[in-house]
């Protein structure tokens, strides 16, 4: 995906994960929208800083960069919510894109996709990105609602259910 379609999915994801964790639609909810929009708008952004760098799709499109960006908060208390918007990269490219990522780069340079995805200027791209984006919601509203125990440390303390 490009980065529209990036910005479009952490935009829509962040809405909806306003009203995951505060469904009561009052000034909570648009403050929780607040609070994870821009660090969820900035990790999916990231990922593709390796086009200036790198590789594109393997440098900085991989389970070890994931790793390491889902650790930051257990150092950094202001990146709760990067590791999100880097996932949401990671699933948009993988499931929104013909071409796919390389999960295991550098042990491994091949790129894993989806059979559903298409070019990114395919006129189906927003549409598969929307797609993307609701999967990622109904996953968000199944592990708050229904698998809570699986949910990182710092986002059950922010939903309030330790």
């Amino acid at each position: 995906m490009n980065k529209r379609g990036h910005v479009l999915n952490a935009a829509l994801l962040s809405i909806g994960l306003g009203y995951v964790l505060q469904p009561s639609g009052d000034v909570e909810t648009f403050v929780t929208i607040a609070e994870v929009s821009v660090p969820v708008i900035l990790g999916a952004l990231f990922p593709d800083v390796d086009t200036a760098f790198g590789r594109h799709r393997k440098t900085l499109h991989n389970l070890l960069v994931l790793g390491i960006v889902a650790a930051y908060p257990l150092y950094f208390s202001n990146l709760d919510w990067v590791w999100l918007g880097v996932l949401t990269h990671y699933a948009l490219d993988y499931f929104g894109s013909r071409r796919g990522i390389a999960l295991f780069y550098p042990l491994w340079d091949e790129e894993f996709g989806s059979p559903t995805g298409v070019t990114t200027s395919s006129e189906y791209a927003e549409i598969v990105t929307v797609a993307v984006t609701v999967f990622e919601i109904l996953v968000a509203i199944a592990l708050v609602h229904v698998l809570p125990q699986y949910l990182p440390t710092a986002v059950v303390q922010f939903v309030g259910l330790a």
